[in-house]
């Protein structure tokens, strides 16, 4: 049995991974799927000054005061970052690191740094301009997610305090000694900006790679190939080299 504790990305909430739960905990796992603070049904406290540091402090409180060890720590989107920065924190807690379609920064990169210039614009320029300064409005979601889940997701994705993304992550180095699996939700899109993690994790040691026929939300849209994958990555070996 592994104990999983989920980094959800922007705009969304543990609700997100709503499917997914009740798939793993069948497999024997225990899951986790906190929501950080500003977002979800956590909304009611946003504020200006919440930036990356509250998310990854959100998730370090639950592994503490549920005094989980060992953890399988899953970092969607956004939620790479904050994965990154809750293992380089607990890494005696932590026995490895997923990052599903996400970001895997390096020390003193911000969400910002990782996106392309034009996106940075756009969304700086909409948290001024009908964001009051500090929140953005979520991005749409993947075209194929069935209406169903649109009609399910969208009203529950709510803004995010833009310093979420604008806020630097500062790293020790401990979390590249712990075992890290990239899974690349594999569909070609033109301009993909998570590629540049393909990369790292087929050539940097310490990762695995995998893959899985999805979208950006797989979570959503494939619960239960992610469910699947998700248990065999708990079980797998851990990897020593490139």
């Amino acid at each position: 049995m592994a104990t999983f504790v989920v980094a959800h990305g922007a705009w969304v909430g543990g609700w997100s991974w709503k499917k997914v739960r009740p798939m793993l905990r069948g497999r024997g796992h225990e899951v986790f799927t906190p929501t950080y603070t500003g977002i979800g049904e956590r909304s009611h406290l946003a504020a200006p000054s919440i930036g990356l540091g509250t998310h990854i402090q959100d998730l370090i409180a639950v592994i503490e005061y549920e005094d989980l060890h060992d953890v399988v720590l899953v970092g969607h989107s956004y939620g790479g970052i904050v994965a990154t920065g809750v293992a380089d924190r607990v890494p005696e807690r932590v026995a490895r690191v997923v990052y599903l379609d996400a970001f895997v920064p390096h020390d003193g990169q911000s969400m910002f740094d990782l996106q392309p210039e034009e996106a940075r614009f756009s969304m700086r320029e909409q948290a001024r301009t009908t964001g009051a300064g500090w929140m953005m409005d979520p991005m749409d979601l993947p075209p194929d997610t069935a209406e169903a889940d649109v009609t399910w997701a969208s009203p529950r994705r709510v803004r995010q305090p833009i310093m979420t993304f604008e806020e630097s992550i500062h790293l020790t180095g401990a979390c590249e000694t712990l075992p890290r699996t990239y899974i690349f939700c594999a569909p070609p899109r033109p301009g993909d900006i998570f590629r540049q993690f393909v990369r790292r994790a087929q050539t940097e040691p310490g990762w695995t790679y995998r893959e899985i026929e999805s979208s950006h939300n797989p979570q959503i849209t494939v619960p239960e190939a992610l469910a699947a994958l998700l248990d065999d990555i708990s079980v797998s070996p851990v990897s020593t080299g490139g």
